[in-house]
């Protein structure tokens, strides 16, 4: 069946027909309508098919958070290929084992952005090209290619244990399954504004990016540069009336340091994310949240950006720990042994994740893909497990509290870090 590549895809451009002049994204570098959006992603569709692109291709998206990164996330959906987010501030040799360990074809960037990346055997698309933009300006129909459930959507790099970075193939049916989730449990839906102040360059955005697009929402997204400036955070969320936000507990925890956690709030919904949230924070977020929902969201990039959320207002705090709360519909939890057998509520196992969010694994790791995701032996359809490493507990009330690492893997505002 058709998956979320063509879904959303289908929504932005239903959204374009019925408002084609309503704001779609706000970014650092303008903004865009929803007719302006789906025009311009199908134009890079259109170029990217051209130049040989389409299902299971990689294409390389080197640009700084904003429109025109939306713009070609969009675009290259559109063309029924799978993007790899690409910082523009990595060093270049980062980018390029990037650009080659997943095999990407097509990298599109700016002349800024790209100019030290490897030519021949890579397409380099600079979008501020003289030659690229006047093919981009050509009117093209706007097409949607087919997306199957099993098809790649999306490669994400975390680190690796040796220092080699590992990238995570996220398959349609794993963002189709997170969406509808996601939007549903936390309400997401609706439309309203959305705020993104963290980097496109991993998952975490995502769950905003989809979630407004969905919705025929307006995505705000921060300028980089500006995030970790308390002042202009809290000027984004109050001057644009921000109603969605995700952000990490870290950051928020130092951002609210010069001013207090009231300024930071959305209106409507707070979505933390990334690491575990400190007690000291849920303890300050609950005494200023009022009428507003906040949302502890849990889950590795293995598993499609999150697969547990609780909220902290009917949760609470028990035993000096936050909980995470339940899985996502679709997907399934356990806590096991070293023998993969299920352990009693309240005691320690290690969190294993199953159903449609588990990725496919990871490229160019055949031994570790086998390691972490392992055969499902509670269900017969041959499904696999992703294996966390993370030591959890069920609770008498049926949600997951987490305890720590089962290795001695720590999480940096909100980025993965393997000591080793």
């Amino acid at each position: 069946a058709e998956s979320v590549g063509g879904g959303i895809a289908a929504s932005v451009v239903a959204c374009a027909g019925s408002a084609p002049d309503a704001v779609a994204v706000v970014g650092p570098e303008g903004c865009l309508t929803y007719g302006g959006l789906v025009g311009r992603a199908a134009r890079l569709a259109a170029y990217l098919r051209g130049v040989g692109v389409g299902p299971e291709s990689v294409v390389g998206l080197c640009l700084p958070a904003g429109a025109e990164m939306v713009t070609a996330v969009l675009g290259v959906w559109l063309a029924g290929a799978a993007y790899l987010p690409l910082d523009p501030a990595f060093p270049a040799e980062r980018l390029r084992f990037m650009l080659a360990d997943s095999r990407a074809a097509v990298v599109v960037g700016t002349d800024e952005t790209v100019g030290d990346l490897p030519a021949g055997r890579l397409r380099v698309v600079a979008l501020d090209d003289p030659m690229v933009r006047r093919a981009l300006e050509a009117a093209v129909p706007v097409e949607t290619s087919p997306t199957r459930a099993e098809q790649l959507a999306y490669v994400v790099y975390t680190s690796g244990s040796t220092g080699r970075p590992k990238g995570v193939q996220v398959t349609f049916g794993g963002v189709a399954a997170y969406v509808a989730g996601v939007v549903g449990r936390v309400g997401l839906g609706g439309g309203g504004r959305f705020g993104v102040v963290q980097p496109l360059v991993t998952d975490l955005g995502n769950t905003m990016v989809f979630a407004s697009l969905v919705s025929g929402g307006v995505l705000h997204v921060l300028d980089a540069g500006l995030a970790a400036d308390p002042g202009a955070v809290r000027g984004f969320v109050a001057g644009w009336g921000i109603e969605h936000l995700k952000v990490v507990p870290s950051h928020l925890g130092a951002l609210a340091g010069a001013g207090g956690l009231a300024g930071l709030l959305p209106k409507r919904v707070l979505v933390l994310g990334g690491e575990a949230v400190p007690l000291g924070l849920a303890a300050g977020l609950s005494e200023v949240a009022g009428d507003r929902v906040v949302v502890n969201h849990y889950g590795p990039t293995e598993t499609t950006v999150g697969v547990l959320t609780a909220r902290l207002g009917s949760v609470g705090v028990a035993a000096g720990v936050v909980a995470v709360g339940r899985p996502l519909p679709g997907s399934r939890v356990y806590v096991l042994d070293g023998s993969l057998r299920p352990v009693p509520v309240g005691v320690v196992g290690e969190l294993f994740v199953g159903g449609a969010q588990v990725a496919r694994g990871y490229g160019n790791r055949s031994a570790l893909t086998a390691e972490r995701f392992v055969a499902d032996p509670f269900v017969a359809d041959g499904s696999r497990l992703y294996r966390t490493g993370d030591r959890v507990r069920w609770t008498a009330a049926g949600q997951v509290e987490f305890l720590g690492r089962a290795d001695g893997q720590v999480k940096v505002r909100g980025y993965r870090i393997e000591p080793g």
